[in-house]
């Protein structure tokens, strides 16, 4: 959309344009001229809503994590097709917890499969070994943009959120000042329950409307399981609901909480109040090494005193 109103001649402030929502215009709009003008006029006469734009180290951030994204499911799909060959061959699940570890090549070494069979798993190995050095390489890079990003440091005083789940959520996230309350940004995220109403009759609360940004979204699911096994009050607002509703309807809800308390630190400029100084340095530490700083053993940590 941006591109349409800058050849309209006008400045355009908005990536994400409300105009599928209906609310000016029923039809589809094309890359004509005709609708290139009618855009601009909408803009001109403030009837087109402006619209957060990413800046350029937001879009690079954005692209990072969707990268490594992409980079683990190929490496997931991988294993599955190692399992998949194993089990059709009757042997018992891995022991091992790393599949692709090396206990885990060790076992699969000791198994016997046919030899083509033997070749496909050498062939699926070799490629998660290609894929586990650009993973490296890709997470090399968010740990130095997280080095430098107060965001991303600050986030990670959540429990639950490491370094990867941080920088997905302040990719996704961006400038805090475009959501006006807390709100705004759990419906962005899409972990607002559904309304059903006709009229003025009663609303009826669903499931969860999953509009938006998915990606961050999952990760801070991710991030609730986690936050279950970790003491603090979200873990007891996470028992407290799972002893109602149930552990997965419990892990969205402590999901929309932590949003909801994203949205308060970042307004606010506040660390997490109830974090665990030894956990935080530790999470630190993980970035440092990830960027690829050097190792420093027999040396006590800031979490120390």
């Amino acid at each position: 959309m941006v591109p349409l109103l800058e050849f309209a001649g006008t400045q355009a402030n908005s990536l994400e344009s409300q105009l599928s929502d209906g609310h000016f215009c029923k039809k589809r709009l094309k890359r004509g001229s005709a609708e290139r003008a009618f855009i601009g006029k909408l803009y001109a006469t403030g009837f087109l809503p402006e619209v957060w734009v990413p800046d350029q180290r937001t879009m690079a951030l954005r692209r990072q994590v969707a990268h490594r994204t992409q980079l683990v499911r190929q490496r997931v799909r991988l294993k599955n097709l190692i399992q998949s060959i194993l089990h059709a061959h009757l042997i018992p699940p891995c022991p091992h917890l790393n599949l692709v570890g090396i206990s885990g090549r060790r076992w699969i070494a000791a198994q016997i499969v046919p030899a083509d069979e033997r070749a496909a798993i050498e062939r699926h190995l070799a490629q998660i070994d290609l894929i586990q050095g650009s993973l490296k390489e890709v997470e090399a890079d968010i740990a130095r943009e997280a080095m430098s990003d107060p965001i991303i440091r600050r986030l990670m005083t959540l429990p639950g959120v490491d370094m990867t789940v941080a920088s997905g959520v302040a990719a996704a996230v961006g400038d805090i000042r475009r959501f006006a309350d807390p709100t705004r940004l759990v419906s962005y995220l899409g972990l607002n329950p559904s309304v059903r109403q006709t009229g003025e009759g009663s609303a009826y609360h669903g499931r969860i409307t999953k509009q938006g940004r998915g990606q961050a979204r999952g990760m801070l699911v991710e991030a609730a399981w986690a936050v279950a096994r970790s003491p603090g009050p979200l873990r007891a607002f996470f028992q407290r609901v799972a002893s109602r509703r149930g552990k997965h309807i419990a892990a969205v809800a402590t999901a929309r909480k932590l949003a909801m308390i994203i949205w308060h630190m970042l307004t606010k400029s506040t660390d997490y109040i109830w974090t665990r100084p030894a956990l935080l340095a530790r999470k630190f530490r993980s970035i440092e090494l990830r960027a690829g700083l050097p190792t420093s053993h027999a040396k006590r940590g800031s979490a120390y005193d």
